[in-house]
């Protein structure tokens, strides 16, 4: 991640790249963007766009087939390393905010565009609750078929890969983000942004 910088408080389109197509975007928020982290927040009700044209062949993104439009519940915040094929997700719940477990997202590592980051997500995934003695995984079935679908070619056996590092680092204690982030507050003038114009259209970056 060595292009330009963004700054707290900047619009972020994050979008997912299927087979060099853009199939997702949503808008986020900059939190924090250092050379060793990209911080991301994806507010209540962020739309979800989903471009009309393309090839898409292993069919629309799953969020649009089931009807979903926009962001629900508490805002998440995104943690990613540079060159790393996962985020860190915080999740909160309830009328008082309280924090609700680390969700480790397993996705390309992300690439920076003219207008925020293109990814994709993987599908597997391990989650940890705030009130769990351990992780569990989840999706994994999900995933298996998502291979037999074709949607991440040649891609299986790496992804697998990541998900057994994240899991037997936090086997061995490791932690790799900063727990403080289960305290952080979005500032409260934030509001759910659009999306861009033209959003769809910026190239993917490679």
């Amino acid at each position: 991640m060595t292009a330009h910088r963004f700054s707290p408080g900047d619009v972020v389109v994050r979008r997912e790249v299927l087979r060099g197509e853009v199939w997702f975007g949503c808008p986020t928020i900059c939190v924090e963007d250092s050379p060793d982290l990209l911080a991301l927040y994806l507010p209540t009700g962020a739309e979800f766009g989903f471009p009309q044209s393309g090839v898409f062949p292993c069919g629309r993104h799953p969020w649009e087939t089931a009807g979903h439009r926009s962001w629900w519940g508490h805002g998440k915040l995104m943690l990613q390393r540079p060159g790393e094929a996962h985020s860190v997700d915080v999740f909160w719940t309830g009328p008082d905010r309280d924090f609700v477990g680390w969700y480790f997202n397993l996705q390309d590592p992300v690439r920076r565009t003219p207008i925020g980051v293109d990814t994709l997500d993987h599908e597997l995934d391990l989650w940890w609750a705030a009130d769990a003695d351990r992780y569990v995984w989840k999706d994994v079935e999900m995933f298996a078929q998502r291979l037999v679908e074709g949607r991440y070619p040649g891609m299986g056996d790496a992804i697998q890969a990541e998900g057994d590092r994240i899991a037997a680092l936090l086997d061995a204690g490791e932690r790799w983000w900063d727990p403080a982030w289960a305290k952080w507050q979005p500032d409260p003038t934030w509001s759910a942004p659009p999306l861009p114009a033209g959003w769809e259209q910026v190239p993917p970056a490679r």
